[in-house]
Order: C-alpha cells, then sequence, then structure tokens
C-alpha cells in the first residue's frame, strides 16, 4: 500500500508563482517516474510534467519555461514549481507514481489532488 499526499494549492494572481509537493508513503523500495496531471472540468487528465529515476523531465508545451519538477529521493517526494501562472492554468493537479513496494510488485499510484486557480 502507498499513498500519495499532495500540499500546496491554492488561490494565486495571474503572474505569481505556486510550489505544489507531493509526498510517497508506505511500503516503499523505489520510485520510478513522478509525474504531476492536471484535469479541468469537461476535460480530460492532461499530463503537465514528468521526472524519471534518472533525472530527465519532460513538459507539457503549454507549462514549458514557466513550471519546473524536480525530487527528492531521499524523502520520496516530487515538487512542481509553477511560475508566472495565467488563469488557463486553474485546474485540479494529481502527483502521479510508478512505485516499487517492498513485495517487489510495480504499481501506478494517484494523490488525490489538489485545486489551483489562478484568478485575478
Amino acid at each position: 500500500q502507498v499513498q500519495l499526499v499532495e500540499s500546496g494549492g491554492g488561490l494565486v494572481q495571474p503572474g505569481g508563482s505556486l510550489r505544489l509537493s507531493c509526498a510517497a508513503s508506505g511500503s516503499i523500495l523505489s520510485i520510478h517516474i513522478m509525474r504531476w496531471f492536471r484535469q479541468t472540468p469537461g476535460k480530460e487528465r492532461e499530463l503537465v510534467a514528468l521526472i524519471t529515476n534518472g533525472g530527465s523531465t519532460n513538459y507539457a508545451d503549454s507549462v514549458k519555461g514557466r513550471f519546473t519538477i524536480s525530487r527528492d529521493n531521499a524523502k520520496n517526494t516530487v515538487s512542481l514549481q509553477m511560475n508566472s501562472l495565467k488563469p488557463e492554468d486553474t485546474a485540479v493537479y494529481y502527483c502521479n507514481a510508478d512505485v516499487q513496494i517492498r513485495t517487489y510488485r510495480l504499481s501506478n499510484y494517484w494523490g488525490q489532488g489538489t485545486q489551483v486557480t489562478v484568478s485575478p
């Protein structure tokens, strides 16, 4: 059993910054790929950014240059630094991770989501 718990969401003005964090806990041997998704009502969940266990990153074109994903392997956390926020960034943001648990099973887990609202 693995839990992903997110924090850092909230209300911010356009042009502002916000930092989301996601902490993984449970029977974890290692975390492979960590991802941030976002979803707005009526739309499919969108991959925002990912980071591999080797430190390679990928970003959606809409956030490239503004968002930065990072991870702390010692703490089993992943963060998303969001700068120059726009109203269109408003969404529920979800943490997602491929986790190898202590039984050696590799499983995918989702966080509960955290609301980010960008409004004047």
